[in-house]
């Protein structure tokens, strides 16, 4: 870097610019390396840590009592959640059992990008794979820089791959991670059905897929692991090659004889004659020649073919979800009890079950609504599913504690009752801040964001306390030039009586940053987009990179219950039909108004809710594409509904609309109810 360039850096800084685009490569010029993969859209690794928002995590409940640690679910968009979970290595607060910090072993199972269509049990379109070409490759390689940030100094990746990008995927992370760093590629079964045979085909029918290993550097080593394999007992001869006689202390009698010409024994001598004793070396019965003994055995150490097991539970309702006995394999081979375990794709939850069973620290995290309720079901009935040493008894456990986190989308209503000590402490992760109390001009200020002072106002101290732009004008005073050209004040939304987004004093701009409030696209590199959740089947595994965050708002809802009569009273139908559902999110985005019902993302059904517990446990997924077609009616059978039902409709965004509903409104009596009794 050029003497002059320094200067106007340090120019540029004292006076709280922001630095352009062009700066990037002289601060930190790219890496120079002998091969890597070119595509349109690749950005630098410096702008990926340095841009990605790290959105705070908010506990929305913990199942169980809460310990030392309480293992994670987190519905969020997973690159700005890992962003958060490396803040959280950073301050120490995501350890391993043993004090390591960092996650020991990471597991993903990403999109594949092959825009197959995967089928469901009953025939039905499951979903599509729809990210495709290099913007998959960004997707997947922004999320692996975070991932090798969060890894523990012995930790290790194994990233599970189709035939159809996994070449591209393997030179990504020769480049994250360093080629050397590679330490295997594993090859699993993915079918377990027989093809019919014709005389010409069109390609090889797919039967596997491809699991890459890596390490964070040499510390990381891996357990054996072992398939079933019956081998009886073998005898093998104990000469080996003796090349220019360099052995010689592999050359000695042995049961009085002497190894073959340019031969050597394969055992120094100590050893053969404990052999001997053992009953493990012997001279073989017909020649003489000592033979040594390899036990019959009923496993064997795998090598990366793994060819015993396959990789997807075909029992399951979920068409891509993993076996168990693939995790238990890879979670035993890379991690030890009470090792963190992470799955950023987790889906359906079989890592987070299997490494339940097994006794590991997990995070899951998911930016689909179903497939959290999905997973918060499975490990809350764990004790019910299978053991993974005996599959024909049941794991008889209950779930360790765990806590399920919204990252992005934010409960205001659960915001406005913590402390001022936490809600200071939220606000200023809200919006990038850096905690760093000063005080300028007598005015005491709560840190830094891109170089100016933050405000973080108590509206706690005094009810009813508004900012206007008199207020504005009495912080200018005390402030003036000392503040440099920007400060950003955090407050709830409704204590501003301003609208716009800054007020401009001299040559000080003030800006109003709300709660609840999409995040301000000027102080951010990506435009603010929202997760959006799934209207049909085919798109549930859509995936959309959130930036930014956002706060729940209920949508509007009406609907009414019956019962639709049969031919026979046994063919009678209970009806849930929507009448009005609307949402809006707060996204700052260009947006036409959404008419009636066309936010509507899926209706879940828990059939028999329980006051008690009050947790939703998912029965059944009606989605408003199908809903459509039934005139908006949820129809099941009567004799579904238990003591209540609670029905959860989600809007496209991730806001909720809970209601429970009595079975008196479908016209069924309580006291006559066992499971739909009219």
């Amino acid at each position: 870097m050029m003497p002059e360039q320094r200067q106007e850096i340090i120019r540029l800084l004292e006076k709280g610019e922001e630095l352009s685009p062009e700066w990037a490569r002289i601060l930190f010029p790219p890496e120079k390396r002998e091969y890597e993969l070119v595509y349109h859209g690749k950005e630098r690794e410096e702008d990926i840590l340095a841009d990605t928002l790290a959105v705070p995590l908010q506990p929305v409940r913990t199942f169980g009592s809460n310990g030392e640690w309480s293992n994670m679910l987190i519905f969020g968009d997973n690159l700005q959640v890992m962003k958060s979970l490396l803040e959280m290595k950073k301050a120490g607060k995501l350890c391993n059992a043993d004090g390591t910090p960092g996650v020991r072993l990471i597991y993903i199972d990403p999109p594949f990008a092959t825009k197959q269509e995967f089928r469901g049990t009953e025939d039905q379109k499951a979903y599509q794979d729809k990210i495709a070409g290099s913007e998959f490759i960004e997707f997947l390689r922004r999320r692996m820089i975070l991932i090798r940030q969060l890894l523990s100094d012995d930790g290790a990746l194994f990233v599970h791959l189709d035939q159809k990008k996994g070449h591209y995927i393997k030179v990504l992370l020769d480049e994250i991670f360093g080629e050397g760093n590679f330490r295997n590629e594993i090859i699993v079964r993915r079918i377990q059905k027989n093809y019919i045979e014709r005389e010409y085909i069109a390609s090889l029918n797919l039967a596997t897929d491809s699991i890459y290993v890596y390490s964070t550097g040499s510390q990381a080593v891996f357990a054996p692991v072992y398939k079933k394999m019956v081998i009886e007992e073998t005898w093998h001869s104990l000469d080996a090659p003796n090349w220019s006689g360099t052995r010689p202390n592999l050359v000695y009698p042995l049961f009085g004889k002497m190894p073959p010409k340019n031969r050597c024994w394969a055992w120094v001598k100590d050893r053969a004659e404990a052999a001997i004793k053992a009953g493990d070396l012997r001279p073989n019965p017909k020649t003489g020649k000592p033979e040594y003994r390899i036990p019959a055995r009923d496993k064997v150490v795998c090598t990366s073919l793994w060819d015993d097991l396959l990789a997807y539970s075909f029992a399951s309702e979920y068409p891509t979800e993993k076996s168990e006995s693939l995790m238990l394999r890879i979670i035993e081979m890379g991690s030890k009890p009470g090792d963190i375990v992470l799955d950023s794709f987790a889906g359906s939850g079989t890592t987070l079950a299997v490494a339940e069973k097994l006794g590991r620290r997990w995070i899951g995290v998911d930016c689909g609504k179903l497939a959290i309720y999905t997973m918060q079901k499975r490990l809350l009935n764990i004790a019910e599913s299978k053991d993974l040493e005996n599959t024909k008894k049941k794991y008889d456990k209950q779930c360790k504690p765990f806590t399920l986190y919204n990252a992005g989308l934010y409960d205001f209503s659960k915001l406005k009752e913590l402390s001022w000590d936490s809600w200071r402490f939220f606000a200023l992760q809200l919006f990038q801040c850096r905690d760093e109390p000063h005080s300028v001009g007598g005015i005491k200020l709560d840190g830094y964001l891109k170089g100016a002072s933050v405000l973080v106002f108590n509206h706690m101290k005094e009810k009813g306390v508004r900012i206007d732009e008199e207020t504005i004008e009495s912080l200018h005073e005390a402030l003036g030039t000392r503040i440099g050209n920007r400060l950003f004040i955090i407050a709830p939304a409704l204590t501003f009586d301003f609208q716009q987004d800054y007020i401009t004093l001299g040559n000080v701009r003030y800006y109003a940053l709300r709660i609840p409030y999409s995040i301000i696209n000027e102080l951010h590199q990506r435009e603010f987009t929202c997760l959006k959740q799934p209207s049909d089947e085919m798109a549930v595994n859509d995936t959309v990179e959130a930036v930014g965050f956002d706060f729940i708002r209920t949508p509007e809802l009406k609907f009414e219950c019956g019962v639709r009569k049969g031919k026979r009273e046994s063919q009678d139908t209970a009806y849930i039909k929507i009448k009005t559902f609307k949402s809006e999110a707060v996204v700052r985005e260009p947006m036409r108004k959404k008419e009636n019902l066309e936010t509507l993302s899926m209706v879940m059904l828990d059939y028999d809710f329980d006051d008690n517990s009050q947790v939703f446990d998912l029965d059944a997924v009606f989605y408003a594409d199908a809903l459509e077609k039934t005139g908006w009616a949820l129809n099941f059978p009567i004799d579904s509904i238990g003591k209540k039902i609670m029905a959860v409709y989600i809007d496209i965004y991730g806001n909720e609309a809970r209601v429970v509903i009595e079975p008196e409104q479908f016209g069924i009596t309580l006291a006559n109810n066992n499971k739909g009794k009219r």
